[in-house]
């Protein structure tokens, strides 16, 4: 189903880059939780940050040094050009390792992207994510907003797969794995229809921050 994913965010990758300019007020501040008080140079991993707008744009006009993961070449293809100082790797976020991911991190992003995995890959990815913190970092994520099984829809004329845990599943499933929940809600209920909602984390990785090379973290 991921490679439904890869072939259909390659398709819509300029429709994509004009339409997803900047994060709506709520969605915004949760990611400012993740970013405000960072040290100039903390080092911050969007894990499939598309085309880098909006989320690691952020990240890099405040200072920080982003490295962003995702599986779409075209959509890499407009954050290498728009932003040349960040790092960008080509990899699907299912197959990569702990090690691969690099860190620690002072924060991270796994934003409207688990819900693209089937459910039963969610607890491992979420496990290399939490790894990949440094002590006291937090972790930005989104899920779906409701139970139900998985399915398909579409977006500029292009099929996407979509799965998720319902939000009280994986809230229990991030403090099993040592993190603690900081933050949490709707961004938009579900519709008892199409939209089956979308649903906000941030969760900080258990232990006290502390200075490490890189990290920005104090």
């Amino acid at each position: 189903m991921n490679e439904l994913n890869r072939t259909s965010y390659d398709a819509i990758a300029t429709e994509w880059a004009l339409a997803r300019v900047a994060l709506p007020p709520l969605d915004r501040a949760y990611v400012e939780a993740v970013l405000d008080g960072l040290a100039p140079g903390a080092r911050i991993l969007d894990a499939g940050c598309g085309t880098g707008r909006p989320i690691a744009a952020l990240a890099l006009a405040g200072g920080c040094a982003v490295m962003g993961i995702d599986q779409s070449a075209a959509m890499l293809a407009h954050a290498r050009r728009d932003w040349p100082d960040g790092d960008w790797r080509l990899a699907r976020l299912e197959n990569i390792e702990s090690a691969e991911m690099g860190g620690p991190y002072a924060g991270a992003f796994l934003w409207d992207v688990l819900f693209h995995l089937p459910r039963d890959e969610h607890a491992l990815l979420l496990t290399r994510m939490l790894a990949a913190l440094a002590d006291g970092a937090r972790l930005a994520l989104t899920v779906g907003g409701s139970a139900g099984p998985a399915f398909t829809d579409t977006m500029f004329g292009h099929s996407f797969f979509y799965d998720s845990h319902p939000p009280a599943v994986v809230g229990a499933l991030l403090r099993e794995l040592g993190g603690s929940v900081e933050r949490e809600g709707f961004l938009n209920p579900p519709t008892g229809g199409r939209d089956k909602g979308r649903y906000a984390f941030v969760v900080r990785k258990a232990g006290r921050p502390r200075m490490a090379p890189g990290t920005g973290l104090g």
